[in-house]
């Protein structure tokens, strides 16, 4: 059994881009050592729109277009793309907040003895993939390292981390 890191959306257009913010560009150094030691099996995951963004539902309730197919915007953060230079992970694209492939991904490579989640935004995408690896694998500890996390504020940063506590996820 393998210890699984999952890299929730540390891409451009969250971190100084469409929707960046200065509590993301702040977590970016300790997600990239937390990539660099990591001992275990890794994936990243990249919230992924088209050119149609705003005709979504997404799109309609936040009509700032991110993370785009082909832009820069929708490329890994440098940084975080050093840290995993070198190591084999696997890349999951996902249209929306929560990936339900992911789980199914991580149990292709067998059954995983812990999950921990870094990344952004605590309160949509991190919360929305941890509460389905929750779900998906309800015996096996979740974990999310807060210190690698940032939310849309800091206030919604923290609600996430009181939801998921709640949820039997450990907060790091």
């Amino acid at each position: 059994m393998k210890n699984i890191l999952v890299v929730v959306d540390m891409q451009k257009d969250f971190i100084d881009g469409a929707l960046g913010t200065t509590e993301a560009q702040a977590i970016v150094p300790a997600a990239a050592e937390k990539i660099r030691n990591f001992d275990g099996e890794i994936f990243v995951t990249l919230d992924t729109h088209f050119s149609d963004y705003l005709t979504t539902a997404e799109g309609k309730k936040l009509p700032v277009p991110h993370c785009i197919k082909g832009t820069d915007g929708h490329a890994l953060d440098a940084q975080i793309k050093n840290a995993l230079a070198g190591k084999t992970y696997t890349v999951t694209e996902k249209m929306t907040f929560g990936s339900v492939r992911l789980p199914e991904l991580i149990e292709e490579s067998g059954t995983p003895a812990g999950i921990t989640l870094i990344g952004l935004c605590t309160d949509i995408c991190v919360i929305s993939n941890a509460l389905i690896l929750k779900a998906y694998f309800p015996e096996i500890e979740i974990s999310v390292d807060s210190a690698c996390c940032a939310g849309v504020t800091p206030e919604l940063h923290e609600a996430a981390l009181s939801a998921m506590r709640s949820c039997q996820i450990n907060i790091l």
